[in-house]
């Protein structure tokens, strides 16, 4: 049991000025008789290793190791695993709630605390750890049973559980996975589809489907769970992105293209998974797509002349050699001593019969590389 005046409190924040608030803030509720402080949530896995502690309140946003991968890393030690631990998080991280949506958090803060809701907080958590309810009873003995690999009698501690809370997706999603331990794949696909249809922000549920219609290489329902995924967490954005590859090569194009927009927007570096999404598209003879992006990055960034430069490409590839040529002049005025365009421009002028203009293109890469070979190729054919 955890006494609410005498037990071990580990706060871990990167602030400080956090760190020393919530001290301050136990003190006057006369909560908890140790406290340890930590500004990361590798630091804070370290003393929870090497000391005893009863809970744990953890931020949600911290360089090095974030309050999330923190608590996944709490429920996979088996010495840790059953600890209570609270989240803080700030009114603009609010995708909290579907990011942690059915994992094993035990509850959640917004900042700025005040000292009510800490206060409701702590002992709410506490008091459920010290009376389980019998669901979370039956769970736990399931759990027991799994790591002995009964998995039969694991599923029958879920099914009561499930009793007490019949729309739990949390139980719902663990009896699919047991099914899944005993090669009963329909009725553990049954399990988790209940599971969404009962949690429509059960982001873990939905990416256990993904996976499991990808093994199916069913492909398209991937994708929509996927799109799902994407639309409530961007902690999945390379298994997105790989999906997409795979439809855009399957054929799926319009899902596929459906999933690189949202990776995109979900991205903390936009302009690096668009230029990736692009080079992905262009290397599955997907034009049209690429296009449009890279015409929107020139937009956001008018002097990327590498962008520039691609976009003409891109417009040669698809047979409007009008605007190519208008793309690889800009770069040439531009980007001094840039051969590639200058080839591609003579390029131009030669099919289009210019002969005058691909020659003095041509002199001007030969002035630069006298042993260019595809300028001295495409001279001879002048």
């Amino acid at each position: 049991m955890i006494n609410i005046e005498n037990m071990s409190i580990l706060v871990v924040d990167d602030m400080k000025s956090m760190r020393l608030t919530i001290r301050k803030m136990l003190k006057n509720l006369d909560i908890g008789k140790k406290l340890r402080f930590a500004d990361n949530g590798k630091a804070g896995l370290e003393i929870l290793r090497t000391t005893q502690c009863d809970i744990a309140i953890l931020d949600w946003n911290m360089p090095v190791m974030n309050g999330i991968v923190m608590l996944e890393k709490i429920r996979d030690d088996k010495a840790l695993r059953d600890m209570p631990v609270i989240m803080v998080t700030a009114e603009s991280e609010r995708d909290i709630v579907s990011e942690v949506a059915e994992t094993e958090i035990d509850g959640y803060l917004l900042k700025p605390l005040t000292l009510g809701a800490l206060d409701r907080k702590i002992k709410t958590v506490v008091n459920k750890a010290n009376n389980p309810d019998p669901a979370t009873r039956h769970r736990i003995k399931a759990r027991d049973l799994e790591e002995m690999e009964d998995y039969e009698a694991a599923i029958e501690q879920i099914r009561i559980a499930l009793a007490h809370k019949p729309s739990a997706s949390r139980l719902l999603r663990k009896l699919g996975l047991l099914h899944f331990k005993i090669k009963k794949n329909a009725i553990a696909e049954k399990c988790l589809l209940k599971a969404v249809s009962v949690n429509k922000q059960d982001t873990i549920t939905r990416v256990y489907l993904a996976d499991y219609y990808l093994r199916k290489n069913e492909l398209e329902k991937a994708g929509r769970y996927c799109l799902e995924i994407l639309s409530l967490s961007n902690r999945y954005n390379e298994k997105a992105f790989d999906l997409g590859e795979k439809l855009l090569k399957k054929g799926s194009r319009r899902l596929s293209l459906d999933i690189f927009s949202k990776v995109i927007i979900r991205s903390k570096k936009q302009n690096a998974t668009r230029e990736k999404v692009i080079d992905t598209c262009l290397a599955n003879n997907e034009v049209e797509y690429p296009k449009a992006l890279l015409e929107q990055s020139i937009r956001e960034n008018p002097s990327n002349y590498d962008m520039i430069y691609k976009t003409g490409l891109i417009h040669q590839e698809a047979g409007d050699w009008e605007k190519a040529l208008k793309y690889f002049i800009d770069v040439d005025r531009h980007v001094r001593g840039h051969i590639d365009a200058k080839f591609q421009i003579a390029k131009i002028y030669y099919m289009n019969r210019k002969v005058l203009q691909a020659d003095d293109y041509l002199n001007q890469i030969l002035r630069i590389d006298p042993k260019n070979e595809e300028a001295i190729a495409l001279r001879r054919e002048i």
